[in-house]
């Protein structure tokens, strides 16, 4: 494996993501290949993602937005003067005004995302919103948690980590990552989290395989992506999106299926392709409350309040 990332650090040119590099040839030399959805996010993913939320299959953007909408308040309360709202994978964080709106006496936001840009953006616009308010952005991957600012570190946390995001991690993976958020938020930190509900699975295929064929785009970026910043040649018109359900482990999945047998490379690096093989690109696991507070309890965290809409798709779930 040593002598594996040295050549591959030698064979990627100046600038390459040699983390991007090396996830992707690991993931397509699996017997069962597979890609992270952590990639999915460059300039063209983002924007795919942002058009996705506005379609009317995918109900969890604008659900989880009217709930926060309505419970804002309610949300904030307890929350002490001077607190710090760390937010994971912020993003654009559109979805923080609304808590921020209901916390005028924050003493910091800080946003932790991978995204420069997006860090940028958020804290101009942030800053401009409330100009009262510290916005501390971290760069960083939110999966491993790095220290805040002593400063910071010293006062009542609350954690934000909205988007059903949680459900892109398999159970055990989440209890880890819930377990490693409760020690940066620690002592007497809270968290409010977005959990996608179990429902008819006609509707969550749906809301990953829409009518206008957005969500295939943003699949198959993956591919292009690849193509841009590690000199694949991946022909994107022999591979197709699928959106499956699987009942058992209560996920919805996301594939690249190749239409025919075929060979693409990485950074130089042969992968062969079947008729019908699949790249697994995604896993999107949906929970009931009682579920989910099960798995916190695993995590050592304490389920408190839950908000629900009215047609039972989304939770806002409330952890101290």
């Amino acid at each position: 494996m040593l002598w594996h990332n040295k050549a591959l650090r030698q064979s990627a040119a100046p600038g390459q993501n040699f983390e991007f590099a090396a996830s992707v040839i690991e993931g397509l030399s699996r017997p069962r290949k597979c890609l992270s959805c952590r990639y999915f996010y460059d300039a063209r993913g983002s924007e795919l993602f942002e058009a996705i939320t506005r379609l009317p299959e995918y109900y969890p953007t604008r659900t989880e937005i009217a709930i926060l909408d309505a419970h804002a308040v309610e949300i904030a309360r307890g929350v002490p003067e001077g607190a710090v709202l760390v937010e994971f994978g912020s993003g654009s964080s559109r979805k923080t005004e609304i808590l921020l709106a209901a916390l005028p006496k924050l003493r910091a936001y800080v946003p932790i995302d991978v995204s420069q840009s997006a860090l940028e953006g958020a804290k101009q616009r942030l800053s401009a919103l409330f100009p009262g308010l510290v916005v501390h952005p971290i760069i960083a991957n939110f999966s491993q948690p790095p220290a805040l600012p002593p400063v910071l570190a010293r006062k009542k946390k609350l954690g934000f980590f909205p988007g059903s995001t949680i459900g892109n991690f398999p159970p055990f993976d989440a209890i880890r990552l819930l377990r490693s958020m409760r020690g940066l938020l620690s002592p007497g930190g809270r968290m409010i989290i977005g959990v996608d509900l179990k429902k008819d699975a006609r509707q969550l295929v749906r809301a990953y395989d829409d009518s206008a064929g957005i969500t295939a785009a943003f699949n198959l970026n993956l591919l292009a992506r690849i193509n841009r910043e590690l000199e694949g040649t991946f022909d994107l018109n022999a591979f197709r999106h699928q959106a499956v359900y699987d009942p058992r482990e209560g996920r919805i999945e996301m594939h690249l299926i190749s239409e025919k047998n075929q060979r693409a490379s990485v950074l130089g690096r042969p992968f062969r392709f079947f008729a019908g093989e699949t790249i697994h690109t995604e896993n999107s696991y949906k929970y009931s409350t009682a579920q989910f507070q099960e798995l916190a309890h695993s995590a050592e965290w304490q389920p408190g309040r839950i908000w629900i809409d009215n047609e039972n798709l989304f939770s806002v779930i409330e952890l101290v």
